[in-house]
């Protein structure tokens, strides 16, 4: 999670074992720019949390946004908002309060929850492939293979696999030895959903093409849009925060990348997915009219 973490008084910590806290590279130097950037993380992070809420809330309390890609759309619109608030606040406070330090346990936690919603994520946004490849290539078969208790099923599994892969990955972090000088090794995040993903849009766009009506292709690739703008920006800035070259590695393009990968999916992602999406545009601007001008709003179960 973070570009290099170095022990505090290292020459008096001959290992792990004593270590009590972490300093994380500043963002700045001059108090000035502390301050900027402090107000433009705090920016980010408003807009993450309102355009994430705005969406859990329209899919939690529309009757038209039950569909099983709404249901997914909700669980991501949660993950983003657990990801983004793992890191962003104590980068704010760091950059407010001029510090740089995290002792042990907010370090392991913040590597725990940071795994756990990343991995999570993917596994979410491979479900969602797998729900466009159902709709566009066995659309006979989508109300079976989609219904309600097969989708919960699917969401349970991405949770679960996050919590897992972060459990995994967290206390093999942890266990490397800090005061050496070392540098906190990355690990490819669930190369497999990629994969997955990959041959899903493949079965997807020959469907597609052989699709006789323009206008089904259209729907089609419309339908599917969103989604892959998504993937591409997490799989884009994770591919270059983990496996750049290291001949154009330094501390500092490292702390870059790193706040690119954790903040600017879970800020845009909303935005993606509410430009191309009418129906949730649409629920987007009732829900904010009835926000200001009505005194309560009233949620429906989530299956019908």
């Amino acid at each position: 999670v973070f570009p290099r973490a170095l022990c505090k008084r290292r020459d008096k910590m001959p290992n792990s074992s004593s270590i009590s806290e972490f300093l994380l590279l500043a963002l700045a130097d001059t108090r000035q720019l502390q301050l900027l950037h402090f107000w433009l993380l705090l920016g980010i992070y408003l807009a993450a949390l309102l355009g994430n809420g705005l969406i859990s809330t329209a899919v939690a309390c529309h009757h038209r946004l039950h569909s099983p890609m709404d249901f997914f759309l909700l669980n991501l619109a949660l993950l983003d908002l657990g990801c983004i608030s793992t890191t962003l606040p104590k980068a704010m406070a760091n950059a407010l309060w001029d510090t740089r330090t995290i002792s042990y346990s907010s370090c392991a936690a913040q590597v725990f929850f940071f795994l756990f919603f990343i991995s999570a994520e993917y596994c979410i946004l491979t479900i969602m492939s797998y729900d466009r490849y159902v709709a566009i290539c066995k659309p006979l078969h989508y109300g079976t293979l989609m219904d309600s208790r097969a989708c919960a099923t699917m969401a349970a599994a991405a949770w679960a696999t996050g919590v897992l892969f972060a459990v995994l990955h967290t206390v093999n972090t942890l266990s490397l030895p800090f005061c050496h000088g070392n540098y906190l090794k990355h690990s490819s995040v669930l190369s497999e959903c990629l994969v997955f993903i990959v041959v899903s849009y493949v079965q997807i766009f020959k469907a597609v093409l052989r699709m006789p009506s323009k206008q089904g292709r259209h729907k089609a690739f419309s339908a599917c849009l969103p989604h892959l703008a998504v993937i591409c920006l997490l799989v884009s800035t994770g591919t270059f925060a983990y496996l750049k070259p290291p001949s154009i590695s330094s501390p500092c393009l490292d702390l870059v990348v790193s706040f690119l990968y954790s903040m600017v999916p879970p800020a845009v992602n909303p935005l993606i997915y509410s430009l191309r999406n009418q129906g949730l545009k649409d629920t987007l601007w009732k829900l904010m009219t009835r926000f200001f001008f009505s005194d309560a709003i009233s949620c429906p179960p989530f299956y019908d």
